[in-house]
C-alpha cells in the first residue's frame, strides 16, 4: 500500500478552506485515497494541528478533524519515542541555518526510518530536507 506522510500545513490546508492551498490538497488527499493509498502522521504533528485548528478555525472545527482522523483505518498513527525525539534533536541542532521547527525535525526522522519520500505539506522545509512535497 502507497504511504504519504501528512504534516500540518497539509492537514491545515485540506481542513481550511480559506488556505490558499485547499482545493490543491484536497485534490491529492481524495486521489491518494482513491488510488488506495494511506497516511501517516505522527503524535507531534496531531499536536500541532489541533492547536492551529482551534486558533484559527474554532474548537468544533479542531473536534471534528480529530473525529475523522483518530478512528480512520486509512491514517496510521507514528508515535515519538525517547529515541525518535534524540534524532530530531540532533538534527535540529545540526542545521542551524535552516528554520526547521522541533516538530519538523521529528517528520524527518520519521520519513527516513519509514523510508517515506513524499509529504502532503506545503512547508519548503520538506523539500530542503530532502523530501518532495504535494500539492
Amino acid at each position: 500500500m502507497k504511504r504519504l506522510f501528512v504534516d500540518t500545513a497539509g492537514w491545515m490546508a485540506c481542513a481550511d478552506e480559506s488556505d490558499p492551498a485547499h482545493r490543491p490538497a484536497v485534490a491529492v488527499r481524495d486521489a491518494w485515497i482513491e488510488g488506495g493509498g494511506s497516511f501517516v502522521t505522527s503524535d507531534y504533528v496531531a499536536d500541532e494541528t489541533l492547536t492551529l485548528l482551534k486558533i484559527r478555525l474554532g474548537i468544533e472545527a479542531a473536534e471534528t478533524w480529530w473525529q475523522q482522523v483518530d478512528h480512520s483505518p486509512r491514517v496510521c498513527w507514528e508515535h515519538v519515542t525517547p529515541s525518535r525525539a534524540d534524532k530530531a534533536r540532533a538534527l535540529f541542532f545540526r542545521y542551524r541555518d535552516k528554520g526547521f521547527s522541533f516538530t519538523d525535525c521529528t517528520s524527518f526522522v520519521l520519513m527516513r526510518e519509514l523510508k517515506l519520500r513524499e509529504a502532503l505539506t506545503t512547508d519548503h522545509h520538506f523539500v530542503q530536507a530532502g523530501f518532495g512535497i504535494k500539492p
